[in-house]
């Protein structure tokens, strides 16, 4: 029985890093529910996090920025197909319902940045959010980190771009108004499907599909350059609401997209495939047999240039797909050209320099 809310269904542990392995005792909770009924609905807790850096930086070929901030630790949004799920297992921490339900803020996450930025060797360019965790999930609304760290962009008129897939990102468009007009954001947000019900199994505490599109037309109107991803496709599940999604994108002013296949690196896979048989029993074999298609016979194929770029016949029709739908619609490709000449460089007791 599917557990109602929640993306995955069971909190194990990987065994990748030895770690004890965690599982109730299914007989002793059959005779406590015929005793006592269901047991206490599982809660999201918060724990606050203070780490000593924020900004974290990387080499990766095949990403389009090289640093990034997660104002967040796991995510309540509870995607199944989250391709962050197994950071939580550093943690010993299960990459299933344990990274949708145990989460981590990190209050500090804007003096920090500005104690970096201060750094005299540093040089400004686009610093990505939404790359691990997304930074406008339910807990944003009580936290406002996110918030407080664009505060901090505008005022040092630092680059940032934003990926999403919640309505939540209204909230600050205000900031995100005075931030694009000074070509200092971006922000994409990701529609998985046009069906409620079905968004509700992949994604269950996201936003709603209609409610995303309407946050892509406010960006839009608001002048924030806006972007559709039609993220993650998942074949003979999402895949046929694709040329819809660019199409509704388009008719809200939208002008960019693009699409990611979905990636189901160490413990996803797992989780994946059980969300497949609690929700899809009829086409798990389908779906399966297509993910591996276009990962080289594999679940998943880590390689730089390989893991965001799908191969063969199925990737192929898709790619075509999309190609064929941006065309008709009149969307292009993402072209994202900030302004990191405006940066003004804090002072390390975190004023701005007078000169």
């Amino acid at each position: 029985m599917a557990i109602h809310g929640r993306g995955a269904q069971l909190a194990r542990v990987p065994d990748r890093f030895g770690l004890a392995a965690r599982e109730a005792d299914g007989d002793w909770m059959d005779e406590r529910e015929g005793l006592d009924g269901p047991g206490p609905k599982l809660r999201t807790t918060v724990t606050l996090e203070h780490p000593r850096s924020i900004l974290t930086f990387n080499r990766s070929p095949d990403i389009p920025f090289d640093r990034s901030v997660n104002a967040y630790r796991g995510c309540e949004h509870g995607c199944i197909y989250c391709y962050a799920r197994p950071t939580h297992a550093y943690h010993d921490l299960s990459p299933g319902l344990d990274f949708e339900t145990k989460l981590f803020a990190k209050p500090d996450a804007a003096r920090l940045l500005r104690e970096t930025l201060a750094k005299p060797g540093y040089a400004p360019a686009p610093i990505a959010m939404g790359t691990n965790t997304d930074p406008y999930q339910p807990i944003e609304g009580r936290y406002r980190i996110t918030r407080e760290i664009l505060q901090l962009c505008l005022e040092l008129r630092h680059p940032v771009t934003i990926t999403t897939k919640s309505a939540r990102v209204i909230d600050d468009l205000d900031l995100l108004t005075e931030l694009a007009r000074h070509r200092l954001t971006a922000v994409g947000i990701s529609v998985t499907s046009l069906d409620p019900r079905l968004s509700g199994l992949l994604e269950p505490r996201a936003s709603s599909p209609a409610k995303r599109l309407d946050a892509l037309e406010k960006l839009v109107v608001a002048g924030v350059p806006a972007h559709v991803s039609v993220a993650p496709v998942i074949p003979s599940i999402t895949d046929e609401f694709m040329e819809g999604i660019l199409a509704a994108a388009a008719e809200r002013g939208v002008r960019s997209a693009s699409w990611i296949m979905v990636r189901l690196p160490h413990e996803v896979a797992p989780l994946f495939r059980e969300w497949l048989d609690t929700h899809f029993p009829d086409r798990a074999g389908k779906v399966m047999s297509i993910v591996q298609a276009v990962r080289g016979g594999k679940d998943y194929d880590a390689k730089f240039f390989t893991r965001m770029k799908p191969e063969g016949i199925w990737a192929d029709l898709i790619r075509t797909r999309f190609r064929v739908a941006c065309r008709k619609y009149g969307i292009g490709k993402a072209e994202i050209d900030l302004d990191c000449t405006q940066f003004r460089k804090p002072s390390r007791n975190g004023q701005l320099d007078l000169f």
